[in-house]
């Protein structure tokens, strides 16, 4: 059966979130923060210093919460089962251990226990999720969910908000993904509830977009700045005016440690940045950052159709299904204090990262994206 588009972009972004969360390699904050003055932040230290608990830690948003969180001065307990860059940080206690409390020791490592905050950075399966918010209950003030815009029925509807409908499965005991990742918002939103009902009035369900920047293991967003630098003749999808919307894993890591320390609560769309941004833009800031000279070549959506190109990283088309899917509104989010860096650092940075990988890790986005003959025969065809 042909996949629908909202299948697909529910696909791009779960099989993305997850591949995160699993994702292998040396992370580098050293190498990403400072790359240009535009990325440069300051830490503020909470009132008190809090002892906090990571749930996963060492994927990709997680490595950045534990950063921010060491420059304002908390204590880091990470839970995870030690497979995913098991070496990062050496001076940060860390449980190891499945999630799943039906495995070996489970969850059992964190009863009896008392933290301040949780983040809950890899909670896929609403049992777990309920798992370990109610162990945890009792000795934790605050529990940070990170879930998904995915969360959401509707990618159609523009400026969506925290009210909109969630997605919704036949089985909420079912404990798969689905074939296409069609159940990945639905498990996201029964996360939630579970997160919500274990620690009623103390929860905060956080639901990113495109989360990208330096350390980025999907290639989704970091495609385009890479495929630039590359050079000549590049086949960019859409129109200038599209909406896009992606978030700075450095920009939500930074937010979500304030939230902790402000208790913060509630549902939160982390979308960015503050004001539209267009795709345009975006190219833009890929061109200026290139270390050759590429030259952009537009392709509409019918043109897309016509070449069966499928869809292209990150961009999704401004109409039909998917037109609101770059346009959630992100309004509370903001009046909580969320920030955003510009898209040109995020583009400068996210290429200095990966132009600082091996040779083997760069070729793969290349192999997983747009082949280049594929690439020149629809550039030639638009002559």
């Amino acid at each position: 059966m042909k996949t629908t588009r909202r299948e697909f972009l529910g696909y791009t972004i779960a099989a993305g979130a997850v591949a995160a969360c699993q994702q292998t390699g040396k992370h580098e904050a050293a190498g990403s923060e400072g790359t240009s003055s535009d990325a440069k932040r300051t830490a503020t230290s909470s009132k008190k210093p809090l002892n906090l608990l990571v749930l996963g830690g060492t994927g990709f948003l997680g490595p950045w919460i534990v950063d921010e969180a060491q420059k304002r001065g908390h204590t880091l307990t990470l839970f995870n089962r030690g497979q995913t860059n098991p070496g990062l940080f050496p001076n940060v206690e860390q449980l190891h251990a499945d999630r799943d409390p039906k495995k070996g020791e489970g969850i059992t490592a964190l009863a009896n226990r008392k933290w301040d905050v949780v983040f809950d950075d890899c909670g896929y399966y609403p049992r777990m999720v309920k798992a370990s918010a109610e162990l945890l209950a009792p000795n934790v003030g605050h529990y940070v969910y990170i879930s998904s815009i995915s969360a959401y029925l509707h990618n159609d509807i523009e400026h969506i908000d925290e009210t909109g409908e969630v997605a919704t499965m036949p089985d909420t005991t079912l404990e798969s993904m689905g074939k296409n990742y069609e159940y990945y918002g639905a498990l996201k939103a029964l996360c939630e509830a579970a997160a919500e009902a274990a620690c009623p009035g103390r929860v905060a369900n956080v639901r990113p977009g495109y989360i990208v920047g330096p350390g980025d293991p999907t290639d989704r967003f970091t495609y385009w700045p890479a495929r630039f630098d590359k050079g000549g003749d590049v086949l960019v999808p859409g129109n200038r005016t599209d909406p896009v919307q992606v978030i700075d894993v450095r920009d939500l890591a930074a937010w979500l440690v304030t939230m902790a320390e402000q208790r913060t609560t509630g549902v939160f769309n982390a979308c960015g940045p503050e004001k539209k941004l267009e795709w345009g833009r975006t190219i833009d800031a890929c061109i200026a950052s290139a270390s050759s000279k590429p030259t952009p070549h537009w392709i509409s959506v019918e043109q897309l159709q016509k070449a069966e190109l499928g869809e292209m990283p990150i961009w999704a088309p401004y109409e039909g299904e998917s037109k609101g899917m770059h346009m959630v509104s992100n309004a509370k989010a903001i009046k909580a204090g969320l920030r955003f860096r510009p898209i040109e650092t995020i583009v400068k940075d996210t290429l200095t990262w990966f132009k600082s990988q091996t040779p083997e890790r760069q070729a793969k986005l290349f192999e997983r994206n747009l082949a280049a003959a594929k690439e020149a025969e629809v550039i030639k065809s638009l002559a």
